[in-house]
């Protein structure tokens, strides 16, 4: 299976890729290059919680939300 890289610099990933691999528009993913020749694009699985922070703020209650160290780890390798 082919691809074509637009001017804009974007890849179209095929219909039955997307398809098999269950993709959807506005899932995340990371770019690596191998070497001169090689280009890996690997899924980002979201986090369980992802949208929490705005359910609880929708919450009617008063609540508080403590302040959290930031995670500036990598994903893991697979």
């Amino acid at each position: 299976m082919t691809t074509v890289l637009s001017i804009k610099g974007q890849i179209v990933i095929p219909g039955a890729v997307r398809e098999k691999l269950h993709l959807q528009a506005g899932q995340d993913f990371e770019v690596t290059v191998d070497d001169e020749d090689t280009i890996t694009l690997r899924r980002i699985s979201q986090p369980a919680n992802r949208g929490l922070v705005d359910l609880l703020l929708a919450c009617p209650s008063a609540f508080e939300i403590p302040a959290r160290e930031r995670d500036d780890s990598r994903p893991l390798e697979l």
